[in-house]
Parts: structure tokens; sequence; C-alpha cells
């Protein structure tokens, strides 16, 4: 449960009620499935406490998701690998079943905590996936040499498209903060383990 009640429907004005009513639909495209635990809205429930921010966020998630230089599995390798590092429970269980909706196989989500020694990644994609640890630490620690890697798989564009990704996905630090916990999109499946600085060494198991 989070650390706050979010807006509930019969408080919540137009707009808001409009994000509650298409919500919904939208995550059951992604994932193929409706949420184990609530109405998977509990992160929206709780923006809606700030109506013009939340709508500001949403615009900004609609432009960034809307790029289509980089392609849609190495956009959700790196959305997926961001929101564990922050901790996030929420998104882990939800970006699991985006992943596994979109063609991944439990044996790549398994192996995703040690991406570099998995035969199941392409160069480009663990290089994708160095680049989003490098980017989520605080403070960002892109070097010259990952960078330069980069260049070598991806264009200016493509670079901008990840990085955009990767500050879209920063806003996960407002779940974690507010303890809002999985919605039970990856019930009963394999789903990533959020990679918290107290537990040891990251690894998937069966939510």
């Amino acid at each position: 449960m989070a650390r706050i009640q979010g807006v509930r429907r019969e408080q919540a004005g137009p707009m808001v009620k409009l994000v509650y009513r298409l919500g919904p639909r939208m995550m059951k495209k992604l994932t193929g499935r409706d949420p184990q635990t609530g109405s998977g809205l509990e992160p929206i429930e709780i923006w809606a406490h700030q109506p013009k921010m939340m709508t500001g966020m949403g615009r900004f998630n609609q432009a960034v998701r809307k790029g289509k230089s980089v392609d849609e599995r190495t956009k959700n390798l790196v959305e997926l690998k961001g929101a564990q590092l922050i901790g996030c429970e929420y998104c882990v269980d939800f970006g699991s079943q985006i992943c596994r909706n979109s063609g991944f196989s439990d044996e790549e989500l398994l192996a995703l905590p040690r991406y570099r020694q998995s035969e199941l990644f392409t160069e480009p994609e663990k290089t994708a996936l160095d680049y989003a640890v490098a980017v989520m630490r605080t403070p960002v620690e892109v070097t010259d040499d990952l960078f330069a890697r980069m260049k070598e798989h991806f264009s200016d564009e493509q670079m901008v498209e990840i990085t955009a990704l990767l500050t879209l996905v920063n806003l996960d630090r407002f779940n974690a903060a507010f303890g809002i916990g999985s919605a039970g999109f990856s019930e009963g499946m394999v789903c990533v383990v959020p990679d918290r600085p107290a537990t040891s060494a990251s690894v998937a198991e069966i939510a």
C-alpha cells in the first residue's frame, strides 16, 4: 500500500476521470493482461493530487514514447533495466510483463540482471544496457569510452531517444518514494527483482 491515498474517482475532476477511464485500456494493451492486485492505477491516482503536473508528465511520456528511431526490444530492455536500478516494485512488475507480452522469453528476463554474461542479448543491446546502468547512477557515470561504444551502434537520433527514455524512467522514483508496490501484472510469472542497494547481486525470480 502506498504511503498516501490516491484521489478517488468520485473526487476527481473531468480530466482525471478521463485518465482513469483510459488508463486500464492502455495497460491491458501493453501487458496483455489485467493487474492481479487492485486497479493498476495507483501511480496515476497519486499524481492526481496535482492534475496539472499529472497532465504535464503524461504529455512528456507520450512525446518520448512516440519516438520510432530505436527498436521496441531495445527500448523495453533499457526501460526495464532502469526501473530495476531505481528499485520501483510497480515498474519492474509492469515492465517485466510488457517485455513478456512483446516477445521476451522467461530465460531473457532471468538473464537481465547479469546481461553481460548472457548469450541471449546482442552486443548493441548489452551496450545499451551498460548505458542505462551508467545513466541511472547518481551521479551519472557515462564515460567517454562508454559513449564512444554507444556511438558504434546508435545514431545521434537514437542516442537522444534512448537518453530521453531513461530520463522518463527516472520518474519511476516517484513511485518508489511513495512506496507504490506491485500491481500483479507479472503475478505467477517470471519478474525481474528491483535492484535495491541493501541487497546482494540482483536476480530474477518467479513472482
